[in-house]
């Protein structure tokens, strides 16, 4: 199993919503590493759901519900999309300042690339977030 983070901004598309709608196609991206990064995701692998400018912290936690195919938003381009779906929201909301702060999180794309949209996460580096959430993680 991988683990990974993506963002959204909460006027946009907030973790409510995927709660609400029970999947999500995860689309639009228009970036080449983070497109690649969704190329990589597997069925099963667990997702931080992080809201930026507005926010600021990861809320919640889905999983990948289809691994994926061609992103029919892209009007030109090779983009690819993934299938989310919701687990649970954290009891705790994990804010970036705080995340700044922990040692073991200074490696992560949050912190060194943050226009990054997709990222992947060492196992370690997930459970550490889903520990600052006060929330237990699933399928570990």
């Amino acid at each position: 199993m991988n683990y990974w983070l993506v963002k959204s901004e909460p006027f946009v598309y907030p973790f409510e919503e995927l709660e609400r709608s029970g999947r999500t196609m995860w689309e639009g991206v228009r970036n080449y590493t983070a497109r690649n990064h969704l190329r990589a995701m597997k069925t099963g692998d667990l997702v931080l759901f992080y809201h930026s400018r507005e926010g600021l912290e990861v809320v919640g936690l889905c999983r990948v519900d289809r691994e994926h195919y061609p992103d029919p938003t892209a009007e030109k381009g090779d983009w690819s999309v993934v299938d989310l779906v919701p687990v649970k929201r954290l009891a705790k909301p994990v804010p970036l300042p705080i995340i700044k702060t922990v040692p073991e999180l200074q490696q992560i794309g949050l912190v060194r690339m943050g226009r990054l949209s997709v990222m992947p996460l060492q196992k370690d580096e997930f459970l550490k977030i889903m520990e600052l959430g006060e929330t237990e993680a699933e399928n570990n």
